[in-house]
């Protein structure tokens, strides 16, 4: 599915590249010396859940939940992020479309500009043409207990998340998730709660 999306402020830009980032994975081995196995279920099981932000200013919460999957290959996944970043509060919801492709897993983020929308409702799945129009995909690797990926930069997801110019780069592993802007090294943390 090519999927498209635009969110609002600095605040979604970032917590768009985090919920894109928080699902998505490479089908190789573990480097921890674990036996292969898929990655993609392994990290959709690892992210399931609650994360709270944990940095100055980030007072958000992270929702994701697993809304189906397909013979391990395909994930979908429905994310939330509430609270206030900064001076700012925020409600966005979007999903995931993990898709394992050869070595890496794609992650496709599209999100809901109807704020109303939650993984209980009809439209979870269901996407407007400038949503659809506006995707950001991203691929991921394991690096270490977790995984790591980095945005293509320049304005490769401006127009999914406003504000997101540049690289980023996500690390995940099983306490949290750890968003960097490379240029000014803004952080953002994110522990699991649930």
């Amino acid at each position: 599915m090519k999927a498209r999306s635009r969110l609002g402020a600095l605040g979604s830009a970032v917590l768009g590249i985090l919920l894109v980032a928080a699902c998505t994975a490479s089908t190789g081995p573990r480097r921890t010396g674990e036996a292969a196995r898929s990655s993609l279920p392994d990290l959709a099981s690892m992210l399931s859940g609650r994360f709270q932000g944990t940095t100055p200013g980030n007072e958000l919460r992270l929702d994701l939940s697993t809304l189906g999957a397909r013979a391990g290959t395909r994930f979908d996944v429905f994310a939330t992020a509430t609270g206030r970043y900064r001076d700012t509060n925020v409600r966005r919801a979007g999903l995931l479309r993990l898709e394992t492709q050869g070595k890496d897993v794609h992650a496709v983020y599209v999100p809901h500009f109807d704020p109303t929308v939650t993984s209980l409702s009809r439209e979870a799945t269901r996407f407007t043409e400038d949503e659809l129009r506006a995707a950001c995909n991203l691929y991921f690797h394991p690096s270490g207990d977790g995984y790591v990926g980095e945005t293509s930069g320049s304005m490769t997801c401006a127009q999914a998340f406003p504000g997101a110019v540049g690289k980023w780069t996500v690390e995940v592993d099983p306490a949290g998730i750890r968003l960097r802007n490379v240029a000014s090294g803004e952080t953002l943390r994110f522990a699991k709660t649930a």
